[in-house]
């Protein structure tokens, strides 16, 4: 309803108010994050049990609300200097917010692809929404063939599933495979519904479509699409795999681990020779969701959290990393080569230095943010290794890919901080803008501090998904 009213307001009163929108869908998503916070731990059920909210769904819902809210705020100069602050863009980032928080609280098939299609149809508008540009045109274009691809092969697994287990609700998949056991139409129809999952987070073999739609879309999509689609997406494939298919377990864990090895070499090998930044940045978010789901191949309530502790951390470096990219203008136009970044410490050296903690946490050097993320999920593969010696594998590709990784990560702080400067950027960040990357700056390296408690409310909210 809000978001219609604001919708209603974008209309009547023109792009001129673009910013109130804005400003209006931010304050609606702090008003819905207020309302779920103050939500019960208990586990409550809605419209015949199809929606579930728990410890769980609150966790990564507050989440999504967070990134979907920092990714607004984060455009709003970036529109005002490529003179895209057209109201829609608010809206259209708020109603893709409803679809991962219906994401997040599915609990039947159906419901579960009514909101990933709510999200997708307004990712794809979101992606070509500089419609003036060729690029944006064109990584919209493919985002929709690819993602319409991916949903046909989820509708089709979810048709499958259906039946052969008499069910599309997640307890009710959850009973039939306990009680006839995992049938070869089963398997394949559980593969199929991965499969569209997976496309949603961009890994390997799924990854197609991201170089060239972050290259493309607006600098503020990308970073929203690099953070808040993908936590959402994360989280659903998570109450899939443990709530529809806890009895076959050995289905997904040859689905998903392949899948996070495949992600973890290709990301850290194809960003070597990248020379655009976004591009650089795509390739990493492969090769970091890569490395989350080695939480849930570990398939414990300890990898859930793990997962959930990485995203949060992942969340605070990318909103980091996009900010100090938003900055890149020159001559009235935005410049995305690693080569731009050259003398940065000469000309702005606060940002660079910040923009070099972040690096180092994506790294995961510690003791910043990004090793603690890394920390958890490898800690809880190897706690399951003992009983999967064929984990080992999978952790020490994980180890091997993250000092590969390093050497993109290194070359832009060696442009950064040793190079002939280049030309000085059109001007510095906004007070917004700078405030938040401030902040996750400040997070990354801080994290010693904030991870205690961190830790106690992703162990909470994944103890909710192993009742």
């Amino acid at each position: 309803c809000g978001a219609m009213l604001l919708l209603l307001i974008g209309v009547f009163a023109g792009d001129k108010r673009s910013t109130w929108v804005t400003l209006g869908c931010v304050a609606l998503l702090v008003v819905t994050a207020v309302l779920v916070a103050a939500m019960p731990d208990t586990r409550t059920t809605a419209f015949g049990g199809t929606v579930v909210l728990d410890g769980f769904a609150r966790f990564t819902k507050l989440l999504v609300l967070a990134g979907s809210a920092i990714a607004m705020l984060m455009s709003l100069d970036y529109l005002r200097d490529e003179k895209l602050t057209r109201f829609e863009y608010p809206l259209l980032v708020t109603l893709a917010t409803l679809g991962m928080l219906t994401m997040v609280s599915a609990n039947d098939l159906i419901v579960l692809y009514v909101g990933l299609e709510l999200q997708s149809l307004a990712l794809y508008v979101l992606a070509s929404f500089a419609r003036d540009n060729a690029r944006s045109t064109e990584a919209g274009l493919k985002y929709f063939v690819l993602g319409a691809l991916s949903s046909g092969m989820l509708l089709y697994g979810a048709s499958l599933l259906y039946g052969f287990t008499g069910s599309t609700g997640f307890e009710g998949i959850t009973a039939a495979l306990t009680r006839d056991g995992v049938s070869l139409g089963v398997q394949v129809g559980a593969a199929f519904v991965l499969a569209g999952l997976v496309f949603k987070i961009s890994a390997v073999p799924f990854h197609m479509w991201t170089p060239d739609v972050y290259e493309g879309a607006p600098t503020p999509v990308t970073a929203f699409f690099a953070a808040a689609p993908k936590i959402a997406a994360m989280a659903l494939i998570a109450r899939f795999i443990f709530g529809a298919l806890g009895p076959a377990e050995g289905v997904w864990l040859q689905i998903l681990a392949p899948v996070s090895v495949a992600s973890m070499i290709w990301g850290a090998l194809a960003a070597i020779g990248q020379t655009n930044i976004k591009r650089l940045m795509a390739y990493s978010s492969i090769s970091h969701m890569g490395y989350a789901l080695i939480g849930f191949v570990a398939g414990t309530q300890e990898g859930v959290y793990g997962v959930l502790v990485y995203l949060v951390i992942y969340l605070a470096m990318t909103v980091g990393t996009f900010v100090c990219i938003m900055m890149m203008r020159r001559d009235g136009q935005q410049v995305e080569n690693v080569s731009d970044l050259a003398g940065l410490s000469d000309r702005d050296p606060t940002t660079a230095y910040m923009l070099a903690i972040l690096m180092f946490s994506l790294i995961g050097i510690p003791p910043l943010a990004g090793f603690f993320g890394k920390w958890y999920v490898f800690l809880a593969l190897v706690h399951t290794a003992a009983e999967h010696p064929w984990m080992y594998t999978v952790a020490v590709v994980g180890l091997v890919t993250s000092v590969v990784g390093a050497y993109y990560y290194l070359n832009i702080v060696r442009v950064m901080f040793f190079d002939k400067p280049a030309p000085q950027f059109e001007k510095p960040l906004g007070t917004v803008n700078a405030a938040l990357l401030g902040a996750s700056t400040a997070f990354v390296a801080a994290s010693v501090i904030v991870l205690a408690p961190l830790v106690d409310a992703a162990s909470a909210a994944a103890k909710s998904l192993f009742p």
